[in-house]
């Protein structure tokens, strides 16, 4: 089987400005690259609809109506200091939900053997109640939410490799003991939150707060403790919150990892977690703010993807 590579053409319609960091040639970019790459075997699948029940698992239903009513005809306005919608937005962000469901039942139909989600806005800064830092709709915690209601699965795990603390979707699950969520960031840095004592109702949140300019060697030794908690969990499904932005020439962190390190990243997380997930994995795309980085690192994450 192949590795899916899920899409919408409608990401470029979230029209955030020229100058706005999360911009549509971040997409443009990453699916150019990848069309010209015929030795990575993937196929590449544009997304159907869904069931918007699923939203309402992961998102408050006064959230989800203000947001429908706030997409603007023309222009744009903010849902927050720097999340900006436009008229396009509004099937750009459902189909970025979209994305990771169809790619959760493409997996579990046999019909990919994994997948990534080339897809905008980003998700993981969403609360329950509310937009923040560019993303509009959690789209991991939709993916979470959804494995566990739709297929019964008991642990599921949100493996976040951005460099931005994923507060949103800490939030979201601070009280389930069925979805384990790690994330390794660099802190300080937005949105602040992160810290190693935040630890979830049930020690089901993990985080590697890691300071500026870390470099390879001493992330992955940090990242050696998220494989050794997620042997621990054995989940059932692995969701990566797959940010770009930990790279060396992204404009909006200070870490040094390097493009090949995001092939090494996902070999070891699902090489370490064959026996027990079984090789099912959905990334979904977050950071990435530099487009040569952007392009050479989800790339690489992707070829480990399809190595699998």
């Amino acid at each position: 089987m192949k590795t899916g590579l899920l899409f919408s053409n409608k990401s470029l319609l979230h029209d955030t400005g020229n100058y706005h960091p999360e911009n549509k040639y971040r997409i443009n970019s990453i699916l150019e690259n990848l069309k010209r790459k015929k030795n990575l075997n993937l196929d590449f699948i544009q997304v159907n609809k869904f069931d918007h029940k699923y939203l309402q698992m992961t998102h408050d239903k006064d959230y989800l109506s203000k947001v429908e009513e706030s997409f603007p005809q023309k222009g744009q306005i903010f849902l927050d200091g720097d999340t900006v919608l436009s008229p396009g937005s509004r099937d750009a962000a459902y189909d970025a939900v979209s994305s990771i469901i169809n790619a959760i039942d493409l997996i579990n139909l046999k019909k990919i053997k994994n997948a990534f989600c080339a897809v905008r806005p980003p998700g993981h800064h969403a609360e329950s109640k509310k937009a923040m830092g560019f993303c509009v709709f959690n789209n991991a915690a939709v993916g979470a939410n959804y494995l566990i209601e739709k297929y019964k699965l008991n642990k599921v795990a949100i493996v976040d490799f951005d460099v931005h603390h994923g507060n949103g979707t800490q939030n979201i699950f601070y009280g389930n003991p069925k979805v384990l969520y790690c994330s390794t960031h660099q802190h300080p840095l937005f949105p602040g939150t992160g810290l190693n004592n935040e630890r979830g109702n049930f020690n089901n949140i993990f985080n590697i707060p890691l300071p500026a300019g870390t470099n390879s060697e001493q992330y992955f030794l940090a990242y050696e403790h998220v494989i050794q908690k997620l042997n621990q969990f054995k989940p059932e499904f692995i969701i990566f919150s797959a940010g770009f932005d930990a790279h060396k020439d992204d404009p909006l962190s200070n870490f040094g990892l390097k493009s090949n390190d995001f092939y090494e990243i996902t070999r070891r997380t699902i090489e370490s977690s064959k026996d027990y997930c079984k090789g099912k994995v959905v990334s979904i795309l977050e950071g990435g703010y530099n487009l040569k980085a952007l392009v050479e690192s989800s790339e690489a994450h992707i070829k480990s993807l399809s190595e699998y």
